[in-house]
C-alpha cells in the first residue's frame, strides 16, 4: 500500500510538472516546484534544494549546455519552443528524481530500514506512463466526448462546433485536475513551493537582495509559468483544429498527436512575446493562466522561500563558472 501511494504521489508530481514549469527563454532564469523543494535553472546551470525532515536542505547542481549553442537551427523560432520544452521536461524529471530520493529516502519501507531509491530507468518509465496518460486525458477523452455529442446532436458535426466542444471538454478536464490536486495536502505543499519559486524569480529580476523578507514582498503570479503555457496550448490548439478539415475519429486523433510539436512551438512564441509585450493581443491568451495561478500557487512560508533562494544560488554559482554573469532581459 505504501509503494502504491508513493507511485500515485510521484505520478501526480510528474503531471503537475507540466503545470508548474514552462520552457524558459535561454536568457532568463526559471524554475519548478518539486517534492519539498525547488529547482532553479539559468542558461548554463541548474540547482535544486530539498528540505529534509530534519530541517536541513539537500542541494545538487549541474552545468547545462544550451541546445542552440550546439546546433544553430535549434534556436530558430517555433523550433526553439519544441527544443526547450523537451529540455525542460527532461530536466524536470531529473529534478523530481533527486527530490523523490531525498524525501522517500527518509522513510523506511520494511523492518530492516530499507528505503526507496528511484533509478533513472524507473523515472523514465514513470515519465512515459505520465505522457501516455496525458494523451489519453487531453486528446482521446475530449475527442471521444465531442464524438458522442455529435452522434446525439448531428448539428455538432460542424467543424467549428465539434472542435469547440472538444476544446471545452479539454479545458474542463484540466480545471478539474487542478482543483482535485489543490485538495491533496502533498500537492498544496508543492503549490506553496511553486509560489516560493515565482517570488524568488521576481526578486532576482528586480535586483533586490535574495533574502526571505525581501522575496516575500513579491507576487506568486508570474507570466512565464507552466499554467499559462498549458492554457495557451489549449486555446491555440482549439483554433488550429477548427482550421483543419479532417474527418473520422482515427484521423482526428492522429492529427492531434502529429500537431503537438507545432502547437507547442507556436504557443512558446506567443508566451515569449506576451511576456515582453504585456499590453498586446497575444497577452490576453495568457491572462487565464495568471488567473489559474490562484490555484497552482500558494503563499509560501520563509523556509520554503529559503529553499528557492538556495536553489537559485546553486544555479548561479555554476552559471558564473560556465556562462558568465547573467543579464536580466
Amino acid at each position: 500500500m505504501f509503494l502504491l501511494l508513493q507511485f500515485v504521489r510521484l505520478q501526480t508530481a510528474i503531471h503537475a510538472m507540466f503545470t508548474l514549469s514552462a520552457p524558459e527563454e535561454e536568457t532568463l532564469v526559471g524554475g519548478q516546484a518539486v517534492l519539498e523543494g525547488v529547482m532553479m535553472r539559468s542558461p548554463h546551470a541548474w540547482g535544486i534544494a530539498v528540505r529534509r525532515q530534519s530541517g536541513e536542505v539537500a542541494t545538487h547542481s549541474e552545468p547545462l549546455t544550451r541546445p542552440s549553442e550546439k546546433h544553430q537551427w535549434m534556436g530558430w523560432p517555433v523550433v526553439r519552443g519544441v527544443v526547450t520544452l523537451c529540455s525542460a521536461v527532461g530536466l524536470g524529471l531529473r529534478a523530481l528524481r533527486f527530490a523523490s530520493n531525498v524525501v522517500l529516502g527518509e522513510t523506511p519501507v520494511n523492518e530492516e530500514g530499507k528505503t526507496i531509491q528511484i533509478s533513472p530507468w524507473a523515472m523514465a518509465l514513470n515519465g512515459i506512463f505520465a505522457f501516455a496518460f496525458f494523451i489519453f486525458m487531453y486528446k482521446f477523452l475530449p475527442l471521444m466526448a465531442a464524438r458522442q455529442v455529435e452522434k446525439s446532436h448531428p448539428a455538432f458535426g460542424n467543424q467549428f462546433l465539434f472542435n469547440l466542444v472538444d476544446g471545452i471538454v479539454r479545458l474542463a478536464i484540466f480545471l478539474a485536475f487542478l482543483w482535485l490536486m489543490s485538495l491533496w495536502k502533498d500537492m498544496r505543499r508543492i503549490f506553496e513551493y511553486h509560489g516560493a519559486e515565482h517570488k524568488t524569480v521576481f526578486a532576482f529580476e528586480s535586483h533586490v537582495a535574495l533574502e526571505p523578507a525581501e522575496v516575500q514582498k513579491f507576487s506568486t503570479y508570474h507570466p512565464r509559468c507552466g499554467t499559462s503555457f498549458l492554457i495557451t496550448v489549449m486555446i491555440f490548439s482549439m483554433i488550429i483544429y477548427m482550421l483543419i478539415p479532417v474527418h473520422g475519429f482515427v484521423a482526428k486523433f492522429a492529427i492531434r498527436i502529429a500537431l503537438l510539436p507545432l502547437i507547442a512551438g507556436v504557443s512558446y512564441e506567443i508566451l515569449r512575446f506576451s511576456a515582453k509585450h504585456r499590453s498586446s493581443l497575444f497577452a490576453l491568451m495568457t491572462r487565464p493562466g495568471l488567473w489559474l495561478q490562484r490555484i497552482t500557487t500558494k503563499p509560501p512560508d520563509d523556509m520554503q522561500v529559503e529553499c528557492a533562494i538556495v536553489a537559485l544560488n546553486e544555479a548561479m554559482a555554476l552559471e558564473k563558472l560556465h556562462g558568465g554573469e547573467m543579464v536580466i532581459a
